[in-house]
């Protein structure tokens, strides 16, 4: 009998339960759809809008960075909605963004931050907090 199998297992499943566990600390994070966005501004929920492009290397500075934040517990109702700047161009257009790695923060219905090329941890992490209210 291979001894290894019911400690793999174990941890396997214990891996699974922290894994869904984090799963309700950590913000929602989904692709823009207009419904869904739509849904969370009515809802008062605290949103932030990431329009990105693949290929861009500030865009790809600030992942990490937004990643973080949602894993806080205090960003846990934030909803971040991901907008595709090459793809999802009528979208980039009603949010009146003129380039890629731009951030916009709402909470509900109200634009309480935005910025365009940030890679500032404390700024972004500012934008995030503009969208709880006070």
């Amino acid at each position: 009998m291979n001894k290894t199998r019911p400690i793999l297992s174990a941890f396997v499943g214990a891996f699974a339960v922290l894994a869904m566990m984090h799963a309700g600390l950590a913000a929602e994070r989904k692709s823009f759809d207009a419904k869904s966005f739509a849904a969370a501004q009515a809802a008062g929920s605290p949103i932030l809008v990431e329009i990105s492009a693949s290929w861009c290397p500030t865009c790809k500075a600030q992942k990490p960075i937004v990643d973080a934040l949602a894993e806080l517990p205090e960003n846990k109702a934030l909803v971040i909605f991901e907008v595709d700047f090459d793809s999802q161009k009528p979208v980039v257009r009603d949010f009146r963004a003129q380039s890629q790695s731009t951030l916009i923060a709402f909470r509900g219905k109200v634009e309480t931050a935005r910025s365009v090329g940030d890679t500032s941890p404390d700024s972004i992490g500012s934008l995030v907090k503009s969208t709880v209210a006070k």
